[in-house]
């Protein structure tokens, strides 16, 4: 029986690692259709034991696998995949040095897209590119591989495939996609559970779920959309149920994040998934996103959400003004993002809204701007992302001639990638800095204002989580965090 690792890289970065820490769900899919297809499998999740590129080194030659798998993710966002590529590569041209005849492969949007400079560079490339939705692709690929029998395998008849032959990189096409998407289940019992937990009181295990598939908005710095062609597929709301009972159960998971981009697009089908989840009374926890717009739609119904068992919802707002809304193609304005955040806190879900700067045209009035449009929306949590043009996005070509850093590893939202046309990237690093002072220095009057409660311990928490390591994981690079930001010292002598 050959044997496959599958390899969470070691990659990390400040943000959503912060609060907690996911199961690689893309992997375990993949880890399913192995299973299924009768190969011995393991999962090494490099990312979340925070194993180094040597551990991963003796965990390849102790197992000795016959192939090596690893994809570009972050567990909670396939939008931001692109910062993981080159630790997926490392750990894949691991394997080729410790048995040059072990069969790696790699998969995600951005290899999906830049297959041709992962095939063509480095000194130990992957063999292999899955390429769009891969479970399909990876289980035809297995069915070849497998049989001893194909002495000569033609992999330009398998959909989904990108490889070299020769000094030809050759492309077989994108996939159909999956129609049935329960067909295929993740490999959970191969999952170390106790990795998996979230770091916010009530804390607990976590796990993660998937319920739809796809997007169709047009929001130019997403990718995803352009990696999964404007497609939006459901599963069986039933099935859903199914699985978060396993989880449960089985698991003993306590929080779980739906990790779709777009869970809520169909309002019978949500509706539909927020009765069944209410009727089984699975004791958990969720935590998920979706649109402003949707929210909106659903005022009426929002008691469900909290009844269902949503504590935590997460909106992008993004910008402080509608022209910029309207430049991204977000389909939203600031009074909508108001509005929708305002119903969410009515029926007492937690909320969470990102909002980006480093636009080429901001200066640090403008993201004085956006600071103080965060407080005016007043989430409970705020985010500010820098503006990042993933390669194969639109915006990266809008954006191209302001484009200054072109390390992969660096495209994680925290560092700086656009340079301005009136700041230094220095300055944007400053910048967000303050953006998190100030906003979370305003904040905590109220937070301390709280009676003591659920939302008082949860977001003091978070604020614990958040703060603990800024210094140490923002990548600020040689500056300094700067003392004397509004609301520092308040915010410092609050949560220590």
């Amino acid at each position: 029986m050959k044997k496959l690792l599958f390899i969470a890289p070691p990659y990390h970065c400040w943000g959503v690692q912060v609060i907690g820490t996911w199961p690689p769900l893309q992997l375990a899919y993949l880890a399913g259709v192995a299973v299924k297809a009768g190969f011995e499998c393991r999962i090494f999740d490099a990312m979340n034991k925070y194993k180094t590129f040597d551990e991963v080194r003796a965990e390849i030659e102790a197992y000795q696998p016959d192939a090596v798998i690893s994809l570009d993710y972050l567990p909670v966002s396939g939008a931001i995949s692109t910062a993981t590529v080159p630790a997926a590569l490392e750990a894949l041209a691991i394997a080729k040095q410790v048995n040059p005849a072990t069969v790696t492969l790699i998969g995600g949007p951005h290899p999906t897209f830049m297959y041709k400079e992962i095939l063509t560079e480095g000194d130990h490339p992957p063999d292999f590119v899955l390429r769009g939705e891969n479970e399909a692709t990876f289980d035809e690929f297995l069915r070849l591989w497998g049989d001893d029998s194909q002495l000569a395998v033609n992999w330009r008849d398998v959909k989904g495939l990108a490889f070299a032959d020769g000094d030809e990189v050759v492309n077989t096409g994108l996939r159909t996609h999956i129609d049935t998407l329960d067909d295929y289940l993740p490999a959970y019992h191969l999952l170390d559970w106790e990795d998996y937990h979230y770091n916010i009181e009530p804390w607990g295990r976590m796990g993660s779920i998937m319920t739809t598939r796809g997007c169709m908005m047009d929001c130019s710095f997403c990718s995803h959309r352009v990696f999964w062609r404007g497609d939006w597929r459901v599963r069986d709301p039933e099935k859903v149920i199914d699985e978060i009972r396993l989880l449960v159960e089985q698991y003993q998971v306590e929080f779980i994040t739906l990790i779709d981009p777009y869970p809520t697009k169909d309002a019978e089908r949500w509706e539909r998934q927020l009765d069944l989840l209410i009727e089984a009374q699975i004791p958990v926890k969720l935590l998920m996103e979706t649109r402003v717009e949707d929210i909106i739609r659903d005022r009426d119904i929002l008691p469900k959400y909290r009844d269902a068992g949503i504590i935590h919802m997460y909106l992008g707002a993004e910008s402080s003004d509608d022209d910029t809304l309207n430049s991204l193609n977000k389909g939203t304005s600031v009074e909508t993002n108001k509005l929708a955040l305002d119903l969410l806190r009515e029926v007492d879900i937690m909320t969470e809204a990102s909002f980006m700067i480093g636009f080429p045209e901001d200066t640090p009035e403008k993201i004085t701007a956006t600071i103080d449009e965060a407080i005016r929306l007043n989430p409970d949590i705020a985010v500010f992302p820098l503006i990042t043009p993933m390669p194969f996005t639109p915006l990266y070509k809008q954006m191209k001639s302001r484009i200054r850093v072109h390390d992969w590893s660096k495209y994680n939202l925290m560092t700086p990638i656009i340079e301005p046309d009136n700041m230094t990237l220095d300055q944007v690093k400053r910048e967000l800095a303050r953006c998190y002072m100030t906003f979370y220095g305003n904040k905590m009057k109220e937070v301390m204002a709280l009676p003591d409660g659920f939302k008082r311990r949860y977001m003091m928490s978070a604020f614990k989580a958040m703060m603990k390591d800024f210094r140490t994981h923002f990548d600020f690079g040689d500056m300094e965090v700067p003392h004397d930001m509004p609301g520092l010292k308040d915010l410092a002598k609050a949560i220590y």
